[in-house]
This record gives C-alpha cells, sequence and structure tokens, in this order.
C-alpha cells in the first residue's frame, strides 16, 4: 500500500540532458580560414595552388641556380674545400637540389634547417681534434622543435620522425650541429613568419574562386535555382511526385555530362534562378587580385606568373630583372651569409661565401652599364676598376688607366 502511495506522489518522469538545458544558437554563415601551420599552409598552398607552386618554384629555381664564390679574406678560392662542400653537400644531392629544398622550407615555412655532419681528426699525435664539415643536410621543418635555453636562444633542437626524437645539442663546440634560418617574425623569438602566411587570406579566397567555378561547371555552368510548383490553389505536390521529380533533376540535369541539356518541365513548374551571376560577382577580377596578392607576398613580379591585368613593368625583362634585384639575390646573400658565420670554426674566420652575378644572365644588362661605366673613369688606377666590378687587384695594376 505505502508503496503504490508513494508512486502515486512521485514527481512525474523527466529527460534531461547530462549537460543542463542548452540553447543553440546559430548564426550566418563565417569565413573558413586555412589553419597557419606548416602542413596545412603547404597543402593549400604548394600542393593545391598553381599561383604558390610557381611563386615557390620560381624563387627557389632560381636562388639555387646562383653560383657562389668562396673567398679567403680579399682572395676567391675556386678549390677551396667549402666550395667543393657547396657543390656536393651529401651523397644524394648535389648542391641545387639542396639549395631548392631549403629555400622551399624557407618560403612555406618561415624556417629552414641545415644539419652538418662532421668528422673528427686528428692530425698529430697528442693534439687537439678537429672538427671537419663532410656533409650537408636540409631537414623539413615541421618536425623540427627549439628548445631554448635559461638565457632565451636556443640551446637544442628535437627533430622527430617516425616517433622517435633526436636532440641536437648546440652547445658542443666547433660547429654547431644545426643552421636555422629564419625570415622575421615580429611577435616571435625563435620562429619565423613565411611570406604565405601573409597571404593566406588572398590564398583561400583563390582556392574558393577555383572550387566554386569547379562547381558551377559540374552543375552544367548554371547558377543555382528553384523549381517552383504553381497548380492549383491549395495544391501541392504529393511525396512521389516530389521524390521522382528530385530523382530526374539530380540523374539527368546535373554535372558537367549534362550541360546545355534542356529542362523539361511539366505543367505548373516554373525555374527561377536564386543567385548572383559570375558576372554580378565579378569573379574573375577578384580571382585575379587574389592571385597579385599572393604574388606580392612572395615578391614575384605577376606578369611573370601569367597574371592579367598587371601593367607596373615595361616589359617582361624588366620585371625578370627586379625579380632577380629584390628577390632571388637577397634570398641566396643571405643564406650564402649564414653559412660562412656558421662555418667559420672549420674554414676560418676570415671565409666568406658571395654570389657570382656575373653569371646570372638577367643581370646582364646591369653588369654592361657598370663596365663601362667603371672603364671609362680614368681617375680610377686598374686595380680600383677591378675592385668596383668585383675581381681582385693583379700585380702592377696601381696605375691609371
Amino acid at each position: 500500500m505505502f508503496d503504490r502511495l508513494k508512486a502515486y506522489l512521485a514527481a512525474p518522469e523527466v529527460k534531461a540532458s547530462r549537460t543542463a538545458r542548452v540553447l543553440a544558437f546559430e548564426s550566418g554563415g563565417r569565413a573558413r580560414w586555412t589553419p597557419k601551420d606548416f602542413a596545412a599552409l603547404a597543402r593549400e598552398g604548394y600542393l593545391s595552388n598553381a599561383i604558390v607552386h610557381r611563386a615557390v618554384r620560381l624563387i627557389a629555381e632560381n636562388a639555387a641556380a646562383c653560383s657562389f664564390l668562396v673567398f679567403d679574406g680579399a682572395q676567391e678560392r675556386e678549390a677551396h674545400p667549402l666550395a667543393q662542400l657547396l657543390m656536393r653537400p651529401n651523397p644524394r644531392q648535389d648542391g641545387g637540389v639542396f639549395f631548392e629544398t631549403l629555400y622551399a622550407h624557407l618560403l612555406l615555412a618561415g624556417n629552414a634547417y641545415v644539419e652538418a655532419v662532421t668528422l673528427d681528426t686528428q692530425v698529430r699525435q697528442h693534439e687537439v681534434r678537429q672538427h671537419e664539415v663532410r656533409e650537408l643536410y636540409a631537414l623539413r621543418p615541421d618536425r623540427m622543435k627549439v628548445v631554448p635555453g635559461s638565457d632565451g636562444w636556443a640551446e637544442a633542437y628535437d627533430y622527430s620522425v617516425g616517433g622517435r626524437s633526436v636532440r641536437f645539442d648546440q652547445q658542443a663546440s666547433g660547429v654547431p650541429p644545426i643552421l636555422h634560418l629564419t625570415f622575421f617574425h615580429p611577435l616571435d623569438d625563435h620562429y619565423g613568419l613565411a611570406p604565405i602566411d601573409a597571404a593566406a587570406t588572398a590564398l583561400d579566397t583563390h582556392n574558393a574562386s577555383s572550387k566554386w567555378n569547379k562547381a558551377l561547371l559540374d552543375n552544367a555552368a548554371r547558377p543555382s535555382g528553384a523549381l517552383v510548383y504553381a497548380g492549383p490553389e491549395g495544391s501541392v505536390l504529393s511525396e512521389p511526385q516530389f521524390d521522382r521529380l528530385k530523382r530526374e533533376l539530380e540523374g539527368n540535369y546535373q554535372g558537367a555530362a549534362n550541360a546545355g541539356r534542356p529542362l523539361l518541365l511539366e505543367g505548373g513548374l516554373d525555374w527561377k534562378a536564386m543567385s548572383l551571376t559570375p558576372k554580378d560577382m565579378d569573379f574573375l577580377e577578384a580571382k585575379h587580385n587574389a592571385a597579385r596578392e599572393i604574388a606580392l607576398a612572395f615578391g614575384v613580379p605577376p606578369m611573370l606568373l601569367g597574371i592579367p591585368g598587371d601593367n607596373t613593368f615595361a616589359n617582361f625583362q624588366e620585371a625578370n630583372r627586379v625579380f632577380f634585384r629584390q628577390t632571388v639575390l637577397p634570398l641566396a646573400a643571405r643564406t650564402g651569409n649564414a653559412l660562412a658565420q656558421w662555418l667559420a670554426p672549420a674554414f676560418g674566420d676570415g671565409i666568406r661565401i658571395d654570389i657570382d652575378t656575373d653569371r646570372v644572365d638577367a643581370l646582364a644588362a646591369d653588369r654592361t652599364a657598370l663596365w663601362e661605366r667603371v672603364s671609362s673613369a680614368d681617375f680610377l688606377t686598374l686595380n680600383e676598376k677591378r675592385e668596383a666590378v668585383g675581381y681582385a687587384p693583379v700585380e702592377g695594376g696601381d696605375r691609371l688607366g
């Protein structure tokens, strides 16, 4: 009796969420941006975007084609061991492939890492061993992690791959095992800012434009719309009629193979376009603007990438010369300076790595103009003229001529 009375007085059963009462609000559509990490930007940029792919290859290949000259003090050393190391850094890569990989890492990640493989040699008995650099390897930046020390500078680097991690101690004597190249980042003390990071918004816009165009082609090059049923007043399509109409539209009128096929409408059906046309959206111009922003971030003249509507340069030759002067040569020069400073403990403090600009075809006009100006300077000695054009002095050259 008491059990029945207790059940009668008990509160009715109520279903409730374990997370209590929640009100769900859904706003309008928001832009979805690519995450700013190396894997996502490399996948959405270099692997999927023609502008980024061509810009990175154009810079990396031309910078890697620049020849390095090794100087010991003021004298050029053609047979210097460092020159041989730069020409063949490791058994699997020549100098061109090695530097192309290094520059591509720097452009896509803002960071590039070079590992030095050293060999301890003992010149004479009871003498201190010397650290001889034998090989150089470019390591993937997404696998490297900086380990800062107590003073804030990197004291080690952890390289993780295949579930294993290797630590490179930067405090070792001789040449540090890792050279870390970075682009300037105003908000990070250790990692650099990649050009593709600054162009991420334009990259997403360009990719979205390409996907929109592809979807439009797949939909028979027609913007989306609606079939409006205007039958007798108060009448609606039955469920079987609605399903049959939907199957016919999806099977017979969507896709590139069905482009141009006329739409057969039964009585009471009318087609109403619901979206803006490509002309109204200014589709092509928006895509070209995004492409120009990507080229601007990488420092590549849009004319070299085949982007229409750019009249900044008078001709292709002028654009190519500006590209080398403002993008390729500074990148190669800063890499050469960093390598010389990094490898100085092994090859001497007087080592300097310069670019052989005489072999750059794009600068032939500038080089010819320089030679003409120097040759016509009667107030300079022969050695001063040679120094002005990048050559070493010769014996008996301290005379006017």
